[in-house]
């Protein structure tokens, strides 16, 4: 997968907009927000289109493990993931592709946003927006990465339920968030 970089207004919707402001604010003059600093109480509201995972080490490859999944997620990605790792209830090539982009903000350790668009149970066009947030347990070190999903159609109404069947995302946008 190919990033560019963008600047923090590329980002469409005003909730994920509103949390990336909110990460960024938690950041200060460190490389990463410390995820003790977030408050639980500041993102309920979000909490249905949101998942956290804890980034392990495993052969030197990344894993992701499932600490959180949203009901608004996990309808859209068809399985319930907590307490599991994101590589083994994601199917290839679907899942190479979304662990693609967690690389990215393991290794950059910035923002990534991505704009894809899939098709529901029905065929109709959905447009999927994720951004990924990384958090550092201690120092600079990528322990954990938040996730916010916000989804929509330009046809309206919409069936949210296991988007990544009947097939692959098309990227419209895939960039990495520089401040």
């Amino acid at each position: 997968m190919e990033f560019m970089n963008s600047r923090p207004d590329i980002v469409r919707s005003i909730t994920q907009r509103w949390l990336l402001d909110y990460w960024n604010r938690l950041r200060g003059a460190a490389t990463v927000p410390a995820w003790p600093g977030l408050r639980a109480s500041e993102l309920a509201a979000l909490a249905d289109n949101l998942g956290f995972s804890d980034v392990t080490d495993s052969n030197a490859t990344p894993r992701l493990f499932v600490r959180f999944q949203g009901s608004n997620l996990r309808e859209a990605l068809g399985v319930p993931g907590v307490g599991r790792y994101l590589d083994e209830i994601l199917p290839a090539p679907y899942g190479e592709v979304v662990l693609a982009t967690c690389y990215q903000v393991i290794a950059t350790k910035l923002p990534v946003y991505t704009i894809a668009d899939m098709r529901d149970r029905d065929g109709r066009i959905v447009h999927v927006e994720r951004l990924l947030l990384p958090f550092g347990h201690h120092g600079a070190e990528i322990g954990r990465i938040l996730v916010s999903l916000e989804t929509v159609s330009p046809e309206g109404a919409f069936d949210n339920r296991d988007l990544r069947k009947p097939n692959l995302p098309t990227f419209a946008l895939c960039t990495t968030i520089q401040h």
